[in-house]
């Protein structure tokens, strides 16, 4: 029997703006996208796959998956039973302080460690109202996760980022494949096969990530969601909706309440 999702997000004003997220018996694959932030996830039911984009990842139950910042990969979800995971979202800022300033990243993407994982574990679990020192807690337990197992970088990103940089700047509502790829004088099939080198991803994968992200800080400030689909570049509040929860694994409703 197929079970239906359930998933609860949480924003909260610590760590430089700590975000939660529980999925429980999750069936919907997250395409490929990026994040600005860690991802700390722990794997509570069913197996877990993280797809990059030259290597898949599988993590059973009990295990913590790590993705880096702007790393582009895709979530693999049970389309069965569901799986079941909880995910903190951290701000590099916050595992560089805890690094002595120095940049963090992960080579190894899944980490083996029952101690870790139940003191994680019993941080998700508590009460984010009742006023529980879980800043304090979590402080600790990320201590011990960056001085056992990231990695120093400070390697120079020489990579070339010519269309990363072209579409930061681009109208997000008027966005045109054939447009965009005549102004670097490419046909567009050239502009999708360099693109894709550079980023990872597709230019029209790029422009939803880009439109997710502004939605949620506009959905900060205003209420009517035609009006935020529209500035954003889809058609409706219900295109709007489907991708937004594609990605996020949650509702525009969710994350304003959150």
């Amino acid at each position: 029997m197929k079970k239906s999702n359930h998933n609860a997000f949480h924003k909260l004003p610590i760590l430089d703006g700590l975000e939660l997220l529980y999925a429980k018996h999750h069936t919907q694959d997250f395409p490929f996208h990026t994040h600005n932030s860690f991802n700390i996830t722990l794997v509570l039911e069913q197996s877990f796959t993280t797809r990059l984009s030259d290597h898949e990842y599988m993590a059973s139950p009990g295990a913590i998956v790590i993705t880096n910042p702007v790393e582009v990969h895709a979530t693999i979800c049970d389309n069965k039973s569901g799986s079941s995971f909880f995910t903190f979202y951290v701000s590099p800022d916050v595992l560089t302080t805890l690094n002595s300033k120095r940049p963090v990243l992960f080579y190894n993407k899944i980490i083996s460690d029952q101690h870790l994982f139940r003191q994680l574990q019993a941080i998700s679990r508590e009460d984010y109202t009742s006023g529980n020192n879980i800043e304090k807690k979590l402080v600790h337990t990320l201590q011990q996760l960056v001085s056992g197992y990231a990695n120093d970088t400070n390697t120079p990103d020489n990579k070339k980022r010519l269309f990363h940089s072209f579409l930061e700047e681009t109208d997000l509502e008027k966005f045109s494949l054939e447009n965009t790829a005549s102004k670097f004088g490419l046909d567009k099939y050239k502009f999708l096969r360099l693109f894709k080198q550079e980023t990872g991803l597709t230019p029209n994968n790029y422009i939803i990530l880009k439109r997710i992200e502004k939605c949620k800080e506009l959905l900060l400030t205003q209420d009517d969601l035609l009006d935020i689909a529209i500035q954003t570049g889809f058609y409706d509040a219900t295109h709007l909706c489907k991708y937004f929860k594609k990605i996020t694994g949650i509702t525009p409703l969710a994350y304003r309440q959150a």
